[in-house]
């Protein structure tokens, strides 16, 4: 049997052991996270996989696809933008008109001093007279309701179109970040990239009138039915009967079901162009531009553009994920966005599936994912098996039982560890 199709069929026998000895509510949280952590693990690898691209930056990418759902799907909130749009509105023109003027003079003006001073001159000018109109518009609108609202909320469109904004939003700063950092060597693209996602989720902390800072944003609309909304209902409360299940616990399955429903299209559809890419003779070109730069740039390729193309494709796909996480989650949480769950997990994924194979990076995704939920409880049945015959007043059992909750971590090491010493180039590596 193909090691692949096995290896799948494990995972499958691990969420399905889930919902059986703890409950499909969890099985099927975690199955929906590991769709959403797949399609961020195929974004990375389009990034390192295909170009060698090494991008710290992932955690800012997915934060961007999280503002796209708030900005899409919340209402707005008409007393903010009475108080405050308009202001936000003339600063936003204000600011584009001085980077636009900026931009002419350096190209129109010959080189020398003057030029570098006029536009010195028009960049802190427009900078300046840009935060004397946002300063006093952004602090009106967070005093309107501060508790409940405080920010100018979104469009109120349906939430399925925040996913593809949030592509595009994290295409869109992909492009400007690539412009800056990709002519540095690897591990100062992977410092910038640090540096700028940091900057970002700092942005999204801080700035109340778009995000409500740390007092997170609520009540995100979702694109499935409501748990109580299904209880509700006279059909669904009939099937339940019909089939002797209890209503709460199927309305949360339902839920749960379709989300994965959702989940899985864009999945396979992301999954479908990624080999279409990988086997084309583009992706080909990637591979050989990652082998060997200096070769391909003999052969006329245009390094930089092509690594530009590739991290903007990636990071396209990791905004896509990171909407749907925040559709999942129905809120926004700034504070939320750590390297250690953005950055360091989705590598760990790349890493652990294969890098440059895209069935590899699904695998890492779901593995990587399962066993970080499942840790803790593992560790804790774990410990509690190996400190039974103790006394239940000793303090080593009681500290091991302690330290079950830190199990996550060495988790990760000791499948890492595993995983790098038996198949070094992943469990599905690369043709």
């Amino acid at each position: 049997m193909n090691r692949n199709i096995v290896y799948f069929a494990i995972m499958a026998a691990l969420l399905i052991f889930v919902g059986f000895y703890q409950s499909w509510n969890v099985s099927l949280t975690i199955l929906n996270l590991c769709l959403i952590s797949a399609i961020m693990s195929l974004g990375v690898n389009i990034q390192w996989g295909y170009a060698g691209l090494f991008n710290v930056g992932i955690m800012g990418f997915a934060a961007l696809g999280g503002l796209a759902a708030v900005l899409i799907s919340v209402p707005p909130v008409p007393e903010a933008w009475a108080v405050g749009g308009m202001g936000l509105l003339t600063a936003a023109i204000m600011g584009g008109a001085s980077v636009l003027g900026a931009i002419l003079v350096y190209f129109k003006m010959p080189k020398g001093r003057l030029r570098n001073i006029l536009v010195l001159v028009i960049c802190l000018g427009g900078y300046f007279l840009t935060r004397k109109v946002f300063g006093p518009a952004g602090f009106a609108i967070e005093k309107v309701e501060p508790a409940k609202t405080g920010y100018l909320g979104g469009l109120g469109l349906p939430i399925l179109l925040a996913w593809p904004v949030g592509g595009l939003l994290a295409g869109g700063a992909a492009w400007i970040v690539g412009k800056i950092t990709l002519g540095l060597r690897s591990d100062y693209l992977a410092i910038a990239t640090l540096g700028i996602s940091e900057i970002i989720v700092a942005i999204l902390k801080h700035e109340d009138w778009m995000t409500r800072g740390v007092k997170n944003v609520n009540g995100i609309p979702r694109p499935v039915p409501y748990e109580v909304d299904l209880q509700n209902s006279d059909w669904f409360s009939g099937w339940a009967m019909s089939v002797g299940g209890d209503v709460t616990t199927l309305s949360s399955v339902v839920v749960k079901l379709s989300y994965a429903g959702l989940f899985l299209i864009v999945l396979v559809a992301v999954m479908y162009l990624s080999e279409k890419a990988l086997k084309s003779p583009w992706g080909r070109m990637m591979r050989a531009i990652r082998d060997n730069e200096v070769s391909a740039a003999a052969m006329g390729k245009n390094i930089t553009a092509r690594h530009l193309q590739v991290f903007i494709l990636g990071s396209v796909v990791v905004g896509i994920a990171g909407a749907m996480l925040t559709t999942l989650d129905g809120q926004l949480t700034p504070s939320a966005y750590q390297p250690l769950r953005f950055t360091f997990l989705i590598w760990v994924m790349v890493i652990v599936g294969g890098s440059g194979n895209n069935w590899g990076s699904i695998l890492g995704g779901f593995l990587i994912w399962f066993f970080w939920i499942e840790a803790e409880t593992l560790g804790r049945s774990l410990m509690e098996i190996l400190t039974s015959g103790l006394d239940p007043t000793s303090g080593l059992r009681t500290h091991l039982l302690n330290s079950a909750d830190h199990m996550r971590l060495a988790t990760m090491g000791i499948i890492l560890l595993v995983v790098m010493r038996f198949s070094p180039r992943g469990l599905i590596p690369e043709k």
